[in-house]
Formats: structure tokens, C-alpha cells, sequence
């Protein structure tokens, strides 16, 4: 496997990681206010809920992340964007630098960061 692929598999389980453990927080919220729908916490629809949950925090991710970079390559912080075989120099002072390079490690895109 490329690393750029296991890159690519290892953000997108990390934002759904996250969307979980947000869900998880929502679950324990709703158990210490109302204890007694602790039954519904184990239903199926729960879990569809949770999973789809899960999906649209990825999504989410993936639109926050494209609109930075977006901004970053209208900015001159991100340089490389339309050339496939070169990486994706991102500039270290981008003040969305975090959400570029989620969006260039979602979309499986090869990156580096200059420190000028």
C-alpha cells in the first residue's frame, strides 16, 4: 500500500474516531439526564443513528477542509494544487494550515510543508 493511501485511511478513521467519541459524550449526556432511556442506547436504530453520525461528521470534515484549502490556494499559502506528480507545498504560516492538510490527507494528495 502507497503511504499516501494509508495516510489517506488513517485520516479519514480519525475524523470518524472523533465523530464517535462526540457521539459517545452525547449518549453519556443523555443517560445522566434521563436515566431511564438507557435502553434506548443499545436499540438499532441508536446504532444506524451513531454510523450515520459517524458519516456526515467525515463529510463535514471533507467540506471545512476543502473550503480552506480553497482559500489557502486563493491566497498564495498553498502552491501546486493543478500538478498531480509534485506534492502540495502548503506555507507554514497558512492560518487554516490544519484543515489544508486534513483536506490533503483526506483526498489522498502527497503535501509538504515549507517553513518560509
Amino acid at each position: 500500500m502507497k503511504p499516501v493511501t494509508a495516510d489517506m485511511l488513517r485520516a479519514h478513521l480519525l475524523v470518524a474516531s472523533f465523530t464517535a467519541l462526540v457521539a459517545d459524550v452525547f449518549a453519556c449526556v443523555i443517560v445522566a439526564v434521563a436515566p431511564r432511556t438507557q435502553h434506548l442506547l443499545v436499540s438499532s436504530g441508536f446504532r444506524l443513528a451513531a454510523l450515520v453520525m459517524m458519516a456526515g461528521g467525515v463529510i463535514v470534515a471533507r467540506q471545512m477542509g476543502q473550503t480552506a484549502f480553497k482559500l489557502a490556494v486563493a491566497h498564495r499559502y498553498a502552491i501546486g494544487a493543478g500538478i498531480h506528480a509534485q506534492p502540495v507545498r502548503v506555507a507554514s504560516g497558512c492560518p487554516r494550515r490544519w484543515l489544508v492538510i486534513l483536506h490533503l490527507r483526506l483526498a489522498g494528495k502527497p503535501f509538504v510543508v515549507n517553513e518560509h
